[in-house]
């Protein structure tokens, strides 16, 4: 699948017959949207995600605001997050059912941004499923200490299924990713699609983006940074923001 990178290689959101759910998720950092507000936003609709997982939403004067804002201009509703996250952010379609939300400030190191977890756990259909956005340190030792954190989250889930996605400030090849991925499916790993390297934009040179997927009977059906989205030229990736989209299509299978 690595040759694929056309949005319409990868499954559309549906239902299937059986009550399973394919779903789209997005990660994205959008740099607080200090870049281009509207490339963020085109970039997200032409996406056509279920879930997006943000990270740097902004977090000061009218956060509030900029991300209705912002989930209104991209189809969406925010279902958590934000300044109260530190930074990470939650948006949904209105095919998703929320049933619940948090939001986890983690400890803070003196000296280093406060970060956070944007928490959920929605429904489609039947399917329960936990989200987590994240965006972790960009010092070694807070960063491990962060990806056990959420590990230590997901275990804890009482629903049958969990999504984490985020800024990991890492390679796959480092530690905390590393751990990370003995847990969890790394999605671009399981199903390559698209693009791997997410940052920067303007030139990517590494994988520093990631969706991560737990539960038994997860299908990855693709995960990689989209091209020839509709409407969209590489000139708008560019100038949204410094990191690429990254896109996933999951299949979650129906409750027995």
């Amino acid at each position: 699948m690595d040759d694929l990178t056309d949005l319409t290689d990868l499954p559309q959101s549906r239902t299937e017959p059986d009550g399973s759910a394919v779903i789209r998720v997005l990660s994205y950092n959008i740099r607080s949207l200090r870049d281009d507000e509207e490339a963020v936003a085109r970039v997200i609709r032409a996406c056509a995600p279920d879930l997006v997982f943000v990270q740097e939403a902004p977090r000061f004067f009218r956060w509030r605001k900029h991300a209705a804002r912002l989930a209104l201009k991209t189809d969406l509703v925010v279902l958590s997050g934000g300044a109260t996250a530190a930074g990470p952010l939650l948006l949904c379609s209105l095919r998703a059912f929320v049933e619940r939300t948090e939001d986890v400030l983690l400890p803070l190191t003196p000296g280093l941004h406060r970060r956070g977890f944007a928490t959920a756990v929605v429904r489609f259909g039947g399917v329960r499923v936990a989200l987590l956005s994240a965006h972790l340190s960009l010092d070694p030792v807070e960063r491990m200490a962060q990806a056990d954190l959420l590990l230590d989250r997901l275990r804890d889930r009482d629903v049958p299924y969990a999504i984490a996605a985020g800024d990991i400030n890492e390679t796959p090849a480092g530690p905390s990713f590393s751990r990370l991925a003995a847990e969890l499916t790394d999605c671009r790993t399981a199903a390559p699609w698209g693009g791997e390297l997410t940052f920067p934009s303007s030139g990517p040179d590494r994988r520093i983006d990631a969706v991560f997927a737990a539960g038994a009977g997860v299908e990855v059906l693709g995960c990689g940074v989209p091209a020839a989205l509709p409407g969209i030229r590489s000139t708008d990736l560019k100038a949204a923001t410094d990191h690429l989209p990254l896109l996933a299509a999951l299949r979650l299978p129906a409750p027995a």
